[in-house]
């Protein structure tokens, strides 16, 4: 294989719309590793997903197509109608491990049917700081050894069903206060507090065969005080040779400003290839003269001494590995029906009925009379991995914090409150006629009225919280 081909090989970028370009579809025919899928990729139709991932392998029959699917909050392929699995929080507040597993295969006959064989996902951090802006739900919780058990279920069973499962963000952006998407976040402890509070679900997942494992763009000082954890040759390090993990290693995104802020995707796509890395993310929406830079960035750095084509040719080895998890069975071939996912594995499984979700659902306080109320949700933006997407039940009012709220009694939706004083200022005046839901990671709470704790919105999860409501007196 030619140094330019392989140079495209470890490339997993993605393209704007909901079908191929030609241009793409040359840079396949030349190598390229495959194709991330995101939101505007997805029409939330299964045959418009099945026709793309078909003329992606119609371009290149060996590409990989990948997709975040984690379930909960973060999903691409019901982006516009929420998922119909419950999320990480949700699972590990339940916390039983069939449950999991059960959703991991769930997830995988969606993948499965939409063409789709890498699953960047499940979330294997530790979410240990309550005000992380970017981990919080997508977590099965803050507890090592808890998340360890819920990573190798969601794992066993994603790839029992036939998809490979990447699990991220290594070494762990749990503790982390700052967003990799628009910083670098500080990840300033101990090698010892890492080993025991942040690896253990990595490496449970690496024990229990997971395909691959993602990076994170965050900065590890006992490890490396100088280059983030992507382009961290001493980082990942301890991935290969504490962990044992043979397996590909795929990076975050690059076009996250934890990553390539400073030096551009180009740079920091060659540095995360000699570090280690075998199968580098992109980002969402790129043009096809970005991949060529790239490609061109890591044709010259081999020629110019600063990267070596063995370790290139060795990641290219990794990514074609990536395809055993998925080789025995093959795609499956048949058309997808309906006019979107429901009618796949995610809603027959016993994490979409709200009864099991119910058991996730945590009522603070004694719900008011909620005869008449309105469902009010407070306008706070999704964290970037998230996404604009609906979430929790649909509102008859949005209003903005500090906005004026409707009279009579209420049901108030809000993320993550306790990072957001206007939001939590908004909470401490309302009437004891309503009802505080709170959709996101549920922090510490003193408000006078009850609260409804979700760990994140799913369809199961919307439907386990309108029954509670209904149960009180909401009619709606």
């Amino acid at each position: 294989m030619s140094l330019e081909a392989l140079a495209l090989r470890v490339l997993l970028p993605s393209f704007a719309g909901p079908t191929l370009p030609e241009e793409w579809a040359r840079l396949l025919g030349e190598g390229l590793g495959g194709i991330c899928l995101f939101g505007s990729n997805l029409t939330g139709r299964a045959e418009d997903a099945r026709a793309l991932t078909d003329a992606v392998r119609r371009a290149r029959p060996g590409a990989l197509v990948a997709v975040d699917e984690e379930g909960g909050d973060v999903t691409r392929l019901h982006a516009r109608t929420r998922s119909p699995v419950l999320g990480a929080a949700q699972l590990g507040l339940v916390d039983d491990p069939a449950l999991t597993t059960a959703t991991g295969r769930a997830v995988a006959a969606d993948l499965v049917a939409a063409g789709i064989d890498l699953d960047l996902g499940p979330v294997a951090d530790v979410n240990s700081h309550p005000d992380n802006p970017v981990i919080g739900t997508r977590s099965f919780g803050s507890d090592p050894g808890l998340v360890a058990r819920h990573v190798v279920a969601w794992v066993s069973g994603l790839q029992a069903g036939g998809v490979a499962a990447c699990v991220k963000h290594y070494p762990g952006h749990g503790a982390t206060a700052q967003d990799s998407h628009l910083t670098l976040p500080l990840l300033d402890d101990p090698v010892d507090v890492l080993r025991s509070r942040d690896l253990p679900p990595f490496a449970a997942a690496v024990d229990a065969g997971v395909a691959a494992v993602m990076t994170s763009h965050i900065s590890v000082p006992a490890l490396d005080p100088d280059l983030p954890a992507t382009l961290s040759a001493a980082v990942l390090a301890t991935l290969r040779e504490e962990l044992g993990f043979e397996g590909a290693i795929v990076s975050d995104a690059l076009d996250m400003a934890g990553a390539s802020g400073g030096r551009g995707i180009p740079a920091a796509a060659v540095l995360a290839l000699a570090a280690g890395a075998d199968l580098l993310c992109i980002g969402p929406d790129k043009e096809a003269a970005l991949v060529r830079e790239i490609q061109t960035a890591i044709v010259d750095a081999v020629r110019e001494g600063r990267l070596t084509e063995e370790r290139v040719a060795d990641a290219a080895r990794r990514v074609e590995g990536l395809r055993l998890v998925v080789g025995a069975r093959g795609l499956d071939t048949s058309s997808p029906s309906g006019s979107d996912y429901s009618t796949t594995g995610g809603s027959d499984c016993s994490t979409a009925d709200p009864a099991v979700a119910r058991r996730a659902v945590v009522v603070e306080g004694g719900l008011p009379d909620l005869a008449g109320a309105r469902v009010v949700s407070f306008d706070t933006p999704a964290n970037i991995a998230v996404g604009d997407v609906p979430w929790g039940i649909d509102p008859d009012v949005v209003v903005a914090p500090g906005g004026a709220l409707p009279d009579g009694p209420l049901v108030v939706q809000v993320r993550d409150a306790h990072r957001r004083p206007e939001v939590l200022a908004m909470i401490g005046a309302l009437p004891p006629t309503a009802v505080v839901v709170e959709w996101g990671w549920p922090g510490p709470y003193d408000g006078a009225t009850a609260r409804i704790c979700t760990r994140g919105s799913s369809r199961p999860m919307v439907a386990a919280v309108e029954d509670v409501l209904r149960g009180a007196g909401w009619s709606r």
